[in-house]
């Protein structure tokens, strides 16, 4: 999930905005659970950021958006609920905790206000989860999904 996310995002991307991690996001919180699916997005950050020159915007969004995801999908297991958990995750915490991190990062605090980059996240992570949702109705179905999910009890509460 890793290999896909740090692959996929760049190519699929729109400026200012990355859907497919969204849709990692998800899947993540459906198939890993809260805790792996933070360490996969926090991992995935870090190559972009490292590989990518991509901001700590890399960070914030993705690693609340994955934990969200995943404790969504354990509260009601459904993909909606995990898709939800992620448009709160990245779309609003990640949004609003990006301000700071971006003000230390440049040492600026001109030309940024707290809601800068909630716009650009809710929009990524509403694209991002349903694009997950439509995929996920049909890979469901597939046995190796259901082994991943017991492997690292993504469906166990």
């Amino acid at each position: 999930m890793i290999a896909l996310d740090v692959v996929l995002s760049p190519l699929f991307r729109i400026e200012g905005m990355a859907p497919m991690s969204s849709v990692m996001n998800v899947f993540a919180g459906v198939l890993l659970g809260p805790f792996y699916g933070t360490v996969m997005a926090f991992i995935c950050g870090l190559i972009r950021m490292m590989l990518l020159g991509i901001p700590p915007l890399a960070l914030t969004g993705a690693v609340f958006g994955a934990f969200c995801a995943g404790l969504g999908y354990r509260w009601r297991t459904s993909i909606v609920s995990s898709a939800i958990g992620e448009i709160i995750g990245t779309g609003i915490i990640g949004s609003l905790l990006s301000y700071p991190v971006m003000v230390w990062f440049t040492g600026s605090q001109q030309d940024f206000y707290w809601f800068m980059y909630t716009p650009r996240f809710i929009g990524a992570a509403c694209i991002g989860s349903i694009v997950a949702y439509v995929s996920w109705q049909k890979a469901q179905h597939l046995p190796i999904m259901k082994k991943i999910q017991q492997v690292f009890q993504g469906g166990v509460s």
